[in-house]
């Protein structure tokens, strides 16, 4: 959430800012005009009391006097009606101050490229060629389903379309990549976090997905529509501290969160629709870091390269880019995609986004720090990236891994986590 004082004080340098996400905001006009008018009658309700007050004390004086004190008594009354009607008249432009900051998305860092859209995201660094196979490289489904290792069939059964059931080697991978990955991050300075998979109306509010991405959520019927299955381990994870003022010494927090998303929104009409690149529920390893201010951008260039080291240890060929200005979260001020390469799609694809919010998701979840005993309260900055997505790399293993007789080799930092060395 923006500061609402920023805003007021540099209105038209936030619109413009924020329309280069390829949206108008201009919006932000009526938002100021609503804050003033609140104010105004703040000052009003103010003005009223001290007059009240004052009544109160002329009421006693002239009771000590047996003198008459009935017309500053019904003053009185009449200030309490007026009162109570100007309070309801802020409480009302409170809401709908609030509402709009709410879906209004964070303010993009002056490194962020301008574009319209993912075409125009800027690749800053690569690593491996595309892997070349001197056969057609067959997509993880049809390679998956031949070795029985997916069943898409029996998970619509159970289920319906975009879920699937991992058998026998396939489970045993998915599962491999789950521990490789919280291994790899504990050992860089990460500490594990297995959070609760339901999370509250509170938590999805801090982290910006709600009120604006409520219909992508799957919500929880026997929790009176406050229960949420959680969507990225972004929400638990940075919601554990919501409503706390960390020690500045404790900075930066560094957690690797396993959780299993759900999310309804399955993407664009007719993409995807075979295969695990998009299903309503998947294992994610995020990465998590609650910052100081001062050194958020340096953690989040660390950030970046702990989730890449996953891919160089797997040795599977990504590159990654900087997303432009009109393929950013909202939530987010800078982000970085990592996206892996997909032999039978014959291009890239996301893995992993690496985000810098900086305070705009403290600011919603009213998480602070203090620097030393007699420092003010700041808002902390909060980071997260996949550490990765599990499925998605489950794909680029066995797409990139392939062989010509349709067998799977296995990474070779796999072989303690599956006990085979390839899948046949």
């Amino acid at each position: 959430m923006l500061d609402l004082k920023m805003i007021r004080e540099n209105l038209e340098s936030v619109i413009n800012r924020l329309n280069t996400r390829g949206k108008d905001y201009s919006y932000l006009r009526e938002l100021v005009q609503k804050d003033e008018q609140r104010r105004g009658l703040i000052a009003k309700v103010e003005s009223l009391k001290r007059e009240r007050n004052e009544s109160s004390r002329l009421i006693g004086e002239l009771k000590r006097k047996n003198e008459d004190a009935s017309h500053i008594m019904q003053r009185m009354s009449d200030i309490g009606g007026e009162i109570a009607a100007y309070d309801t008249q802020i409480q009302d432009l409170e809401k709908e101050i609030e509402y709009t900051l709410l879906i209004t998305p964070n303010l993009l860092h002056e490194s962020v490229p301008i574009g319209k859209d993912e075409t125009e995201n800027v690749e800053i660094k690569k690593y491996l060629e595309p892997t070349k196979f001197d056969f057609t490289p067959k997509a993880h489904y049809e390679l998956g389903e031949k070795l029985e290792i997916l069943d898409f069939e029996r998970a619509a059964k159970i289920t319906g379309s975009r879920f699937v059931v991992y058998k026998g080697l396939g489970a045993r991978l998915e599962r491999a990549l789950i521990s490789f990955m919280m291994d790899v991050h504990s050992k860089n300075g990460y500490q594990e976090i297995i959070p609760p998979y339901i999370v509250n109306r509170e938590s999805m509010t801090a982290t910006g997905q709600l009120p604006k991405f409520e219909e992508d959520a799957f919500k929880l019927a026997n929790g009176n529509g406050e229960w949420f299955l959680n969507p990225t381990a972004e929400v638990p994870t940075i919601n554990m501290h919501r409503n706390e003022v960390i020690d500045f010494d404790k900075l930066p927090l560094n957690y690797c969160s396993y959780t299993m998303a759900f999310r309804s929104e399955a993407g664009s009409a007719g993409r995807d629709t075979r295969g695990l690149i998009r299903t309503h529920q998947f294992n994610k390893v995020e990465l998590i870091k609650i910052t100081s201010p001062d050194n958020s951008y340096e953690e989040l260039e660390k950030m970046l390269k702990e989730s890449e080291l996953i891919l160089q240890l797997l040795k599977i060929p990504y590159h990654v880019v900087a997303l432009c200005s009109g393929d950013m979260g909202a939530s987010m001020a800078k982000t970085y995609d990592i996206e892996v390469w997909l032999p039978s799609q014959n291009t890239y694809r996301e893995i992993g986004s690496i985000s810098n919010a900086e305070d705009y998701q403290a600011r919603r979840g009213n998480i602070r720090t203090r620097r030393s005993k007699d420092a003010k309260l700041e808002y902390v900055h909060t980071l997260n990236g996949s550490g990765l997505a599990v499925g998605r790399t489950w794909v680029a293993i066995v797409e990139n891994y392939q062989q010509a007789d349709g067998s799977i080799l296995i990474p070779e930092v796999l072989y303690p986590y599956m006990g085979v060395t390839s899948i046949k």
